[in-house]
């Protein structure tokens, strides 16, 4: 956003070691545009300073770990569903004139159709997509009852450098890039379609900027409309990283049976209508990049690979 010529204000969760995140590995020329507001999602007094005089406002906070919303499903419902009910008052009430809320392809569940539209069922298979259904809803309640200009970004599964090694491209990639012979994940039959962060990126920007026309009141799917399995997957990323290694299937690692969504593969008509959009980076190329970028020592020094990170 900084290089198209933006000011950005981003919303930190507040934590009394001042630390930024991420934000905190920008080179400074990108930090001077970057107005960094520590806060809570879950306090509206937070999202109000983040909001105030914005033109655009991109809701990206949420709880998205479906492991540990087995574990604290209270917890997602306060980040995901209240978090989102402040974000969209506080846009009523600013008189915001776009909002980009963030939907996330597991509100789908196990596909009943495919590819899947917009129009396909939700199922609400894990706690964490139960909530996501709930924040989606509480948006587009917003946008038909008091007209909230809000357009909803549904990203299919992306993966890229700086994500969490809780998702199954970062566990394999840092398990490999520490030098492990075996490699640990969980079910191998479940198929995704997986997009790289750059595409992703590019999908919220063209949301952001779109005619109000074109967006405003949508759901929008991105993704790359090619899905592969987890267990092709492992072996894919063994053959672009030229590692060999043993495929194991750990047990702590596996859903509950009926939570597991076997199948998701995009339908992203809706969004190339809109505004063009369609994904750039194919599937190996985006492996590549990830497995270069881990194997930075400084970057794969952030990733506990030794254990199952939920």
């Amino acid at each position: 956003m900084v290089r198209r010529g933006y000011r950005v204000r981003a919303l930190v969760l507040y934590n009394s070691f001042d630390s930024w995140g991420w934000l905190d590995t920008l080179p400074p020329d990108v930090m001077a545009n970057v107005d960094v507001v520590l806060g809570d999602v879950r306090d509206a007094a937070s999202v109000r300073e983040l909001a105030e005089g914005a033109d655009v406002l991109y809701h990206l906070a949420a709880l998205i770990a479906i492991p540990y919303s087995y574990r604290s499903p209270r917890s997602y419902v306060d980040t995901n569903v209240i978090g989102t009910l402040n974000v969209m008052d506080t846009g009523r009430q600013l008189g915001t004139p776009r909002i980009v809320h963030t939907s996330t392809s597991e509100v789908y569940g196990t596909a009943r159709t495919v590819p899947i539209s917009e129009d396909h069922p939700l199922q609400g298979q894990s706690p964490y997509s139960a909530s996501k259904i709930g924040a989606d809803k509480i948006a587009e309640s917003f946008h038909l009852s008091f007209g909230l200009p809000v357009a909803t970004l549904r990203p299919f599964n992306t993966y890229g450098p700086r994500q969490s090694s809780r998702a199954i491209i970062p566990t394999i990639l840092s398990q490999l890039s520490s030098g492990a012979t075996e490699i640990h994940i969980g079910d191998t039959r479940p198929t995704r379609d997986f997009t790289f962060v750059a595409d992703t990126v590019r999908a919220f920007i063209a949301v952001g900027e779109a005619p109000a026309t074109a967006v405003v009141g949508q759901v929008l799917n991105a993704g790359t409309g090619v899905e592969i399995s987890i267990g092709d997957l492992a072996a894919l990323i063994l053959r672009v990283t030229g590692r060999h290694a043993q495929i194991k299937q750990d047990a702590e690692r596996l859903r509950p049976v009926d939570s597991e969504v076997m199948r998701l593969l995009c339908d992203n008509t809706r969004l190339h209508e809109a505004t063009g959009w369609s994904p750039e980076v194919d599937l190996a190329d985006g492996i590549a990049r990830t497995a270069e970028w881990l194997a930075q020592p400084d970057n794969l020094t952030r990733y506990k690979w030794t254990r199952y990170t939920i």
